[in-house]
């Protein structure tokens, strides 16, 4: 086993996602991980300063995780909400965890508005996707973190055995 992964908690069994919920992987791979220690969870929304329950939120329809970043789009809740500075500093907060444990390799939860990986839903609370990732998905990748959601477990491990 090499360095450590950074995981998203609500995957670890937090009650931490929007609705009070998780999202508990029960791997077995990843169950060794944890005893070893090797496992730093975060829950960026909480992170940030978001409650949970918290309303659902979306990056705004035709806008992109990139453009958040950049200050050119917003992270809204369904009631129109700002929540674009706890989103912000979420992230912020999983990337210094990354930078303190030096990770190379995090799991995050797919399709989250912070954590998803290869699709986010689609601004409109409808719950259509598009191709794209989420807020702290996107820092992590942009610092070089090579980022996995739930159903890439293995290749996550696979890829953090050889960092």
């Amino acid at each position: 086993m090499a360095s450590k992964i950074l995981m998203s908690a609500c995957l670890l069994g937090d009650k931490v996602r929007y609705d009070g919920n998780d999202c508990l992987q029960t791997h077995a791979k990843l169950q060794a991980w944890i005893k070893a220690g090797k496992v730093v969870s975060i829950c960026p929304e909480m992170a940030g300063g978001l409650p949970v329950p918290r309303p659902p939120a979306e990056i705004e329809q035709d806008k992109t995780a990139t453009m958040v970043l950049a200050g050119e789009a917003k992270i809204r809740t369904i009631g129109g909400e700002d929540v674009t500075k706890e989103y912000i500093t979420g992230a912020q907060k999983a990337l210094a965890l990354v930078k303190q444990h030096h990770i190379q390799v995090a799991i995050l939860k797919s399709r989250s508005p912070s954590c998803g990986v290869r699709q986010i839903y689609d601004g409109t609370f409808s719950h259509g996707l598009i191709a794209g990732m989420g807020l702290t998905a996107q820092l992590l990748s942009e610092y070089g973190v090579q980022v996995f959601d739930e159903t890439e477990i293995d290749l996550a491990l696979e890829t953090a055995e050889k960092t």
